[in-house]
């Protein structure tokens, strides 16, 4: 799979992503794709992280990482990492 690929479902996954958990979306909603190499998929939170006043979200980012996963992996058929 091409990052390209993925970016053209990416709303698609974050639609499937907050039906099933609310919490889970709003961690990763305004993340970037920053690349996807072999099966690790590559997410860019500078953007959000510029208005997040010293606050570190990456507790929530590794708790609710499988749930993405099981996302990606129900709408592409791939399983991918995921990393920041």
């Amino acid at each position: 799979m091409e990052l390209s690929e993925l970016k053209s479902q990416w709303n698609e996954v974050l639609f499937a992503l907050e039906s099933r958990n609310r919490v889970a979306w709003l961690t990763f909603f305004d993340a970037r794709l920053a690349s996807l190499d072999d099966s690790n998929l590559k997410l860019d939170f500078s953007d959000s992280e510029k208005f997040s006043g010293g606050h570190s979200y990456a507790d929530s980012r590794t708790k609710f990482s499988p749930i993405l996963q099981e996302v990606i992996l129900d709408i592409t058929g791939k399983n991918l990492e995921i990393s920041w």
